[in-house]
This record gives structure tokens, C-alpha cells and sequence, in this order.
């Protein structure tokens, strides 16, 4: 072959591309929707319980659908899940997976077999995110972004490589926040340790925990290394290092463990991603197993304290998740358990603890959370239903569960049902409800008080840089999600209704104590006092080109006694009405 014929043909390779997968980051637009088509059997969910962008690849699946003859019969037909009508977005680009360089032949062992062969990139385009608080912050799932009052923006794009099992990832995310000033709840901390900085900005509730209601008195850039990795893999079995966000279990808003919410941490993975089982020699399904664990560094924001010997927290964590066979395909259980113990103290048994059973979180100086998932997809109707269980102390024997299992106890429950009405018009309904309250035994039968997502061992609690690395309403609070989403061929729009109540932990335990209440004249300040969102939102997505997706969003956030101070003893609530204008605008390649 001749130079010229060489240089032809090796252009020809690299400009010629098809999708091999979608492989998406968490909860952007193309994720939802791969995760809409789940549910009506068009593509098959990657993950069963643990989920990182390097996990997220969505392939295509063949639709049954039975065609009537002319004699009355029916015959059945198979049609790629690329070409359904139930594909609404099928002609435009939701991303593109290009070959770089593929062998002339393929090696096949037992080793290669297990290995993508040949090199492939994925472009993730620039993606650029922009909101507006009117009256005081709002957002949540957003990374290593605090939306404050005023305007904030993220920008994020990447590159991924893959080839023989290595996996780079680069895909970090750089943000700015105006972090105008608003009026917020007195800070639960004093004195030199927090001067300036927890005492001026830091959280209301319960101490130990490192949630600033406000980021500094100033605007400020953030640069996150975001779902950045290096991977290695070898059939099901992975190994990882990098900073890509993990989302543990079922839930669509708020998994109780582990999701978005929080700024990116370095971290060492390894396990199995999702597996099929099958018996030896009998060809049986025995189901699909799933098992990730992972060590990471966590960090205090710079509005805590002012020890820096005490600014890193190592976080340890297993999830392992089963779904059953045949007709009951589609039922997945899951077990997720984390532990935060002091950075400054690593050893061999603090790194491995979190594979110990049944420990008394009291026994150790570990913070440790457990839930229990159960989740059941059944792609013939179009519909989810699920529920994570969850607590934040382990108990010392089964006795102790059996007496009170609530203690400590949270837990979300949701459901989403597709409804496919032409090959143009499909609606999809999520509905998810949280619940993050202190359970009844604190402050009655144990003399002390705590809240779900702190635990008294580790001061910066469940948090990394600020931000809850659990459920985006935070600690001690509760969540009703209704939304209504109507998807077609180019685009979609959303309306939903939210009602929360943040942080009651708070109002049972301090602000109950420190009210004097007038029972004589019935004024039950305390209660009088309770915070609540009421929350009217629409998203419309569409695509303005094959290539460029845009979203705007629109939020009206109703916040009720905002400052724990209600005027009207109750009859009514005093109100901060939040006005949240948001766009994204995402080209891809």
C-alpha cells in the first residue's frame, strides 16, 4: 500500500464512527432519558444498586411487538431498540462513540475475550449550566456547584478514551457563584475554633456537621476534577482511581447514602459490575450479581473550623446488589454500608473494618450509615417501583433490632410509570417521597439528641466540602416529589410539585428548648416556628439542533418561617418567596 493509500485509509478509520453504547454522566438529560427508555424495555439498565459514569452504558435492545395479517393472525416481530417507536429522541445525536484504531484480527484466549479490543474516544461536548436565585439558594445533584442567591454557572466537557481494558476519563467541572447575601438561621457554633467561620456561616442544627448555610461573604470560582478517572477492566471485574461521582441505590432525587449532590473526592474502587450468573454445565440463569467497594479522601469546606489537622476524613464503602431470574426479572435487592472515620488515624483496620458484620456503632471512633434497596422494574407495563431503608447506627445484636428497629431509622419510597400513546407523544409520572426525621427514642428514652446525617465521631458530618454526599434536602428533614413528563420526538416538558420540610431535627431538639411557650394563651412558638418549601416547577428540553440540547427551567420555591420566626403564632407563616431561573445548553459531538 503506498503512503498516500495509507493516510487515506487511516483517516477513513478515525472519521468513521457508530454508537457502541451510550455511556452517560449521572442525571444529565441523556441519562434520564436512557433511563426513561428502561422502562419500556428499549434498552436494559446497566447497573443494579452502584452507579458512576464509568458504569453507565446504556445498550440498545430488540422490541418485541406482535403485527396483525390480513387473516386475523398475528406474527411476531423483532425490532432493534435503535428503530422502535417508543425511541422518541431515535433522530438525534445523544453522543457517538468513534473508533480510533481497531486489529485486523482479533486475539482470542481466555484473557483477550475478556478485553474491548482496538481503541475508541468519546467526546462529552461542552456543556455549560447557568441558574439565578432571586431570594436565597436552591439547587441540589449539582457536583462541585453551590447555588446561592444570585447567578451561578458550571461548565464541563471531556474526553474518554478506552482500549485492552484501560478506561481515561477526563471530565472535570469549573463553576462560579455570585453567593449574593440573604438573611439565614443563627449558626449553632461559637467560639475560637469556628471564629469567622462555622460562627458566621455555618449550619443551625445539630453540631457536627459541615454544611455552611452560606459559602463566605463573597463570590467565588470553583474547579472540581469532577467524574475524572483512570480505569482498569477485564470482563466484569474493575479497578479504578479518580474523583467520578457515585449514586447508590434506586431512588431518582434523594438516595439516602451516596449521590451527586456533593463536590467530587479522590477514591480506589474495585468489583464486579453487573454480572449474569450462570449454572456450570446446566446453562441455568441464576441471576445477575453486582459488588463494588471503595475507599476515598473526603475534605471540610473552608467555612468549618480553623484546625487544619483536622480537615480530611477517609470514607470506606460496599454495595452489593442481586436481581433475580426468569419471572421474577427485573426484582433487585441491595445492600449498601459506609463508615467515615478520622484521616489522621488510616490503618489496615480502619480500611477494612467496613467488611466487619454486625459492629455497634458505638463500639469505634467510625460514623457509619447502612440501607437496605429493593427495586422492581417491569418493562411490559412501563413501570418502577422502589424503596431504600436506611440507618445511621448499627446495632449490637439482632434483640436490639427487634425491640425498636426504627431507631435511627430513614427512608424513601417512589414509584415511575410510563404511558406510550403514538410513535410521538409518551408521558412518564415520578413520584418519590423522603423521610430523614430523628427517630421517636431520641430525647425520650436516650438522654441526648442527634440527626441522620451526623453522629457525634467525625465534627464535618455526612458532607464533603460543604455539601451532603447523601439526599439533597439534607439531615432531619422530609420530601413529596409528583412530577408529570411529556416526551417527544424533539424534546420534553416537565411539571412537577415538591413539598419539603427542611431539617425538623432542628425545630424538636433546639428550637423547642429555647422557646418560652405561653401555654396559657396557647403560643407554641416552637411549633409555630416549623420551616417548609413549597415548590411549583417546569423544565422544557429541547433540541435546537440534532446536535445541541438546551433545557430551561423555571422554579417557584415558596419558603415558609425561613428564618424560624413566625410573627402569627401559627395561624399563618411568614414567607420568602425564591424565584429560580435556570438554562443548559449542551452540544454533542
Amino acid at each position: 500500500m503506498t503512503k498516500a493509500k495509507k493516510h487515506f485509509f487511516f483517516t477513513i478509520l478515525l472519521l468513521t464512527s457508530f454508537l457502541l453504547n451510550a455511556q452517560e454522566s449521572l442525571k444529565s438529560i441523556e441519562e434520564d432519558y436512557y433511563d426513561f427508555l428502561s422502562l419500556t424495555g428499549v434498552v436494559k439498565r446497566p447497573t443494579l444498586g452502584y452507579r458512576t459514569l464509568s458504569d453507565s452504558v446504556w445498550n440498545f435492545k430488540d422490541v418485541e411487538s406482535f403485527e396483525e395479517n390480513e387473516d386475523g393472525t398475528f406474527t411476531k416481530v423483532r425490532t432493534p431498540g435503535e428503530e422502535s417507536a417508543k425511541h422518541l429522541w431515535k433522530n438525534n445525536n445523544l453522543g457517538t462513540t468513534y473508533t480510533l484504531w481497531e486489529p485486523a484480527a482479533t486475539a482470542d484466549n481466555w484473557f483477550t475475550r475478556g478485553l474491548k479490543q482496538g481503541i475508541t474516544a468519546r467526546i462529552y461536548g461542552p456543556e455549560w449550566f447557568n441558574s439565578y436565585n432571586s431570594a436565597a439558594p436552591y439547587g441540589q445533584n449539582d457536583g462541585g456547584l453551590w447555588q446561592g442567591r444570585g447567578y451561578n454557572t458550571a461548565l464541563t466537557a471531556g474526553l474518554r478514551l478506552e482500549g485492552y481494558g484501560f478506561e481515561l476519563t477526563f471530565k472535570p467541572q469549573i463553576s462560579w457563584s455570585q453567593n449574593k447575601e440573604f438573611e439565614y438561621i443563627q449558626p449553632n457554633y461559637s467560639g475560637e475554633a469556628f471564629k469567622d467561620k462555622a460562627d458566621t456561616y455555618g449550619y443551625y442544627g445539630v453540631r457536627s456537621i459541615d454544611a455552611p448555610q452560606r459559602f463566605g461573604d463573597t463570590s467565588f470560582w470553583n474547579y472540581d476534577w469532577g467524574d475524572t478517572e483512570l480505569r482498569y477492566s477485564w470482563k466484569t471485574f474493575t479497578v479504578g482511581f479518580g474523583t467520578q461521582a457515585i449514586w447508590l441505590g434506586p431512588a431518582k432525587l434523594n438516595p439516602i447514602i451516596h449521590s451527586n449532590n456533593a463536590a467530587s473526592y479522590p477514591k480506589i474502587d474495585f468489583g464486579l459490575r453487573k454480572t449474569n450468573l450462570i449454572m456450570p454445565y446446566f446453562g441455568w440463569d441464576l441471576g445477575s450479581i453486582e459488588f463494588r467497594g471503595w475507599w476515598g479522601k473526603l475534605s471540610e469546606s473552608d467555612w468549618f473550623d480553623n484546625d487544619d489537622k483536622n480537615n480530611h476524613n477517609l470514607i470506606s464503602g460496599f454495595s452489593i446488589n442481586y436481581e433475580f431470574p426468569y419471572i421474577f426479572k427485573g426484582l433487585s435487592f441491595g445492600f449498601n454500608r459506609i463508615m467515615l472515620s478520622k484521616w489522621n488515624n488510616i490503618n489496615p483496620y480502619s480500611l477494612f473494618r467496613i467488611y466487619i458484620p454486625n459492629m455497634d456503632g458505638n463500639s469505634d471512633s467510625a460514623d457509619q450509615r447502612f440501607s437496605a434497596t429493593v427495586s422492581y422494574l417491569l418493562p411490559k407495563i412501563g413501570m418502577e417501583v422502589y424503596f431504600e431503608w436506611a440507618r445511621n447506627d448499627f446495632s449490637p445484636n439482632i434483640d436490639y433490632i427487634i425491640r425498636y428497629p426504627f431507631h435511627t431509622q430513614a427512608w424513601s419510597i417512589g414509584a415511575q410509570k410510563t404511558f406510550h400513546f403514538s410513535n410521538h407523544y409518551s408521558i412518564k409520572l415520578l413520584l418519590e417521597v423522603s423521610f430523614l426525621e430523628n427517630s421517636a427514642d431520641y430525647d425520650r428514652l436516650i438522654d441526648w439528641y442527634t440527626t441522620f446525617y451526623c453522629h457525634g465521631e467525625i465534627l464535618q458530618g455526612h458532607t464533603n466540602r460543604g455539601q451532603w454526599l447523601g439526599a439533597g434536602i439534607g439531615t432531619g428533614g422530609n420530601s413529596q416529589y409528583l412530577g408529570i413528563e411529556f416526551l417527544y420526538p424533539s424534546g420534553s416538558f416537565t411539571l412537577f410539585v415538591q413539598r419539603r420540610n427542611p431539617d425538623l431535627d432542628y425545630t424538636m431538639y433546639i428550637d423547642s428548648r429555647k422557646q418560652s411557650e405561653d401555654y396559657s394563651n396557647k403560643k407554641w412558638t416552637a411549633e409555630a416556628n416549623i420551616r417548609a418549601n413549597f415548590d411549583f416547577g417546569m423544565n422544557y428540553t429541547f433540541f435546537a439542533t440534532q446536535d445541541l440540547i438546551m433545557k430551561l427551567n423555571f422554579v417557584f420555591n415558596d419558603e415558609h418561617n425561613p428564618l424560624n420566626y413566625n410573627p402569627y403564632y401559627g395561624k399563618h407563616s411568614s414567607h420568602r418567596l425564591n424565584f429560580v431561573f435556570g438554562l443548559n445548553i449542551h452540544y454533542i459531538f
